[in-house]
């Protein structure tokens, strides 16, 4: 196997670099993602770990993952307290045409079988690139409604003249308000532009994502 200048295998060289920035994530107190890191560097140790041959560094390795593994849990269940809690806030800051942030990025990992109601608010889901243009958005939800009752799922819609949130919340306890709403998607070049389809390649407006969790979560 190829050696890197400093004498080190590129894994133990990838494993340096993702829990040296996990220490200092966790450090600035950013335990969100100080844990990613922590789980990735952790995953990348073992890899080291499984290709050593040589005892002392496999002690040397063995006593590494576990330091690491017994921080990422404290974080694991500090963040647990915080949602039991209702403290829990993490914030993620998309920027001015970013990519990766399709609907089911942001929300997969809060989306689990213990969800069976969502409530979306959002005062201007009526632009032509989210689906519903403001001349067809009656005939559009109702399409959408129909479509769902297909697969089991019930939409309800309330109108209202006053909303001004904007804000997902799920019955597990999750709620997230995005800036802009479900608008943060730019509108595509054309039909036939990466994008298009695939919200992960589509490029978005600057806004900020916020996430909470309470236990109590509930239909306001």
């Amino acid at each position: 196997m190829a050696k890197s200048r400093l004498g080190l295998d590129p894994e133990s060289v990838a494993a340096t670099t993702v829990l040296k920035r996990a220490v200092e994530l966790d450090s600035e107190s950013r335990y969100h993602q100080a844990l990613v890191c922590y789980q990735e560097g952790i995953d990348l140790l073992l890899q080291v770990l499984k290709g050593t041959k040589d005892d002392a560094k496999k002690c040397t390795l063995r006593k590494k993952i576990s330091d690491y593994m017994d921080r990422a849990e404290n974080i694991k269940k500090y963040l647990d307290q915080e949602k039991e809690d209702g403290k829990y806030h993490k914030q993620i800051k998309i920027e001015e045409n970013a990519t990766g942030f399709s609907y089911e990025s942001l929300f997969q990992e809060y989306l689990n079988e213990t969800v069976t109601e969502v409530w979306v608010e959002d005062p201007y889901i009526r632009q032509t690139h989210q689906g519903i243009g403001k001349g067809q958005q009656i005939s559009g939800l109702k399409e959408i409604k129909e479509s769902l009752r297909n697969h089991g799922v019930l939409l309800e819609l309330e109108y209202s003249s006053s909303i001004h949130d904007r804000e997902i919340r799920f019955n597990n306890g999750w709620m997230i308000k995005i800036g802009r709403g479900l608008d943060y998607f730019k509108k595509p070049q054309g039909r036939f532009s990466l994008g298009y389809c695939d919200f992960d390649l589509r490029p978005c407006h600057e806004t900020t994502v916020n996430i909470f969790h309470n236990k109590h979560t509930q239909k306001a």
